[in-house]
């Protein structure tokens, strides 16, 4: 062992003895890390953290099975006497190799102090698999002068600093050793607390488009890419219907073949122009096709598509909205985005190419700008068209939005926001597929502009107090 590597290991033995004194000292940054940690990462996940200290936040993010690396023989000693339900090892991270696949990789201020960031996530691919996420915490450069100073008058443990980085720096290292950034965050606009001042900077100030870039906190979520995915996988196309009888044999005519299966999923209700009876028809006419017929038992497409989601079958879920102005000629697209991992969440974006005349109107069309904006602060990832009805993901990422719904409720008659929201709450990286947006061939929008515009206001005001205001 070399010279100055004794000397880091000695000095990060030091700090893990006063380490929760330090802790105590600056509890607001510490909280703050742990609360936004646990948001990423859910409960009963199996995490790996590297540079784990004496293990309180491996601790406070609740894994299922959680494994903590630190080379500091002291700070271990005091992690497995503090956390004997957890797992630690003494190991330099950048050497740690585990035949072990993991969820979720911590990675909690290690940047600033590590020798060779680039070596160490090439070590790490060792150990992930294709939906593994890498979650990242970071000083914010900004604060180097702060946090120095902090150190010298006594505010802060002094540690050997090698590293400020931005994130354009840790998104360059990630891609050279193919990962890619899922979402960024930005938290803690003044690191002390003091009640209405924490309020005012830290709850309301400190989560503002531009102002959050002055934030002391980078939070930034990556998974894993170039992973070879080889395999075909089977479908289901939930096709939700109100007064669409003329375009439902059309969904099956035009939707082409891929994957492994097909399942074709009709769900009605309450039309008053007989669609369910010809859903029954054209399950009949084409025996070759596996097509299931279900009438909700409540209301709106929201519950429709759950209610068919419950139902389905396929590896991958996808939603075709009944009346076809996204193509059905479009779905492999979705599917091959989805099955050779170029997202985990498929979703359609309307608002590239031109429309035709009718197909969407004016202020739609300015609702669906505004929420493509929003969206895209609020979620953490670039998000053009929210409203597009087309979305495609595989069923068992379904089944974890749906065991995490409780965090968000059954607040969404649309269904759009309640898989958008839930794909974000997992860290899933959205994909954008851009369509045709044609006009519809049959009937007519069943949207109200005001009052569903009203109401897609107030749940976005609600997402954002869940998400970016919490």
């Amino acid at each position: 062992m070399n010279e100055k590597k004794e000397k880091r290991i000695a000095s990060f033995d030091k700090i893990a003895q006063s380490r929760d004194k330090w802790k105590k000292r600056n509890r607001l940054y510490h909280r703050t890390l742990e609360k936004q940690f646990s948001f990423i990462i859910p409960e009963g996940s199996k995490v790996l953290e590297l540079g784990c200290s004496t293990g309180d936040l491996l601790n406070a993010v609740k894994p299922a099975y959680g494994l903590g690396v630190d080379f500091s023989a002291k700070a271990i000693e005091i992690a497995r006497e503090k956390y004997p339900h957890l797992n630690f090892t003494v190991a330099d991270v950048h050497d740690f190799i585990s035949d072990e696949k993991f969820d979720y990789i911590i990675l909690s201020d290690l940047l600033t102090t590590i020798w060779d960031i680039q070596r160490l996530f090439n070590t790490i691919r060792k150990y992930v698999t294709p939906s593994t996420k890498i979650v990242i915490s970071s000083y914010n450069y900004l604060w180097q002068l702060v946090l120095k100073l902090g150190e010298k008058i006594g505010l802060k443990a002094k540690q050997p600093t090698e590293n400020w980085l931005t994130i354009k720096d840790i998104d360059n290292l990630l891609k050279l050793e193919d990962f890619e950034i899922v979402k960024v965050e930005k938290k803690l606009l003044f690191p002390k607390y003091i009640p209405i001042i924490h309020f005012i900077f830290n709850k309301f100030l400190g989560n503002l488009p531009g102002i959050n870039s002055l934030d002391i906190i980078n939070m930034l979520t990556a998974r894993p890419v170039g992973i070879e995915v080889d395999k075909e996988y089977s479908t289901t196309i939930v096709v939700p219907s109100r007064n669409e009888k003329g375009n439902t044999e059309n969904a099956i005519l035009r939707t082409p073949e891929f994957g492994s299966h097909q399942e074709f999923i009709f769900i009605e209700g309450g039309s008053q122009d007989g669609t369910y009876e010809e859903m029954l028809r054209v399950q009949k006419a084409y025996p070759d096709k596996d097509i299931k017929v279900m009438k909700q038992t409540q209301k709106g497409k929201g519950n429709a598509v759950r209610e068919a989601f419950d139902a389905a079958t396929g590896d991958i879920l996808m939603i075709l909205d009944a009346d076809l102005t996204t193509p059905p000629e479009d779905m492999p697209k979705f599917y091959h985005a989805l099955a050779k991992n170029k997202g985990e969440f498929i979703n359609g974006c309307r608002l590239v190419y031109p429309m035709e005349k009718q197909a969407m109107r004016f202020l739609n069309y300015l609702g669906n700008k505004f929420f493509g904006w929003f969206f895209s602060y609020l979620l953490g990832q670039r998000l053009k068209d929210t409203l597009c009805g087309t979305k495609v993901l595989f069923r068992k990422d379904y089944e974890k939005i749906k065991a995490n719904r409780a965090y968000f409720g059954n607040f969404d008659p649309f269904g759009d926001f309640d898989l958008l929201f839930g794909a974000a709450k997992l860290n899933l990286k959205i994909t954008e597929i851009i369509v045709r947006y044609r006009d519809r061939e049959y009937g007519s929008t069943q949207i109200s502009r005001f009052k569903h515009g009203w109401l897609l206001i107030k749940m976005s005001l609600f997402a954002a107090k869940k998400i970016k205001f919490k």
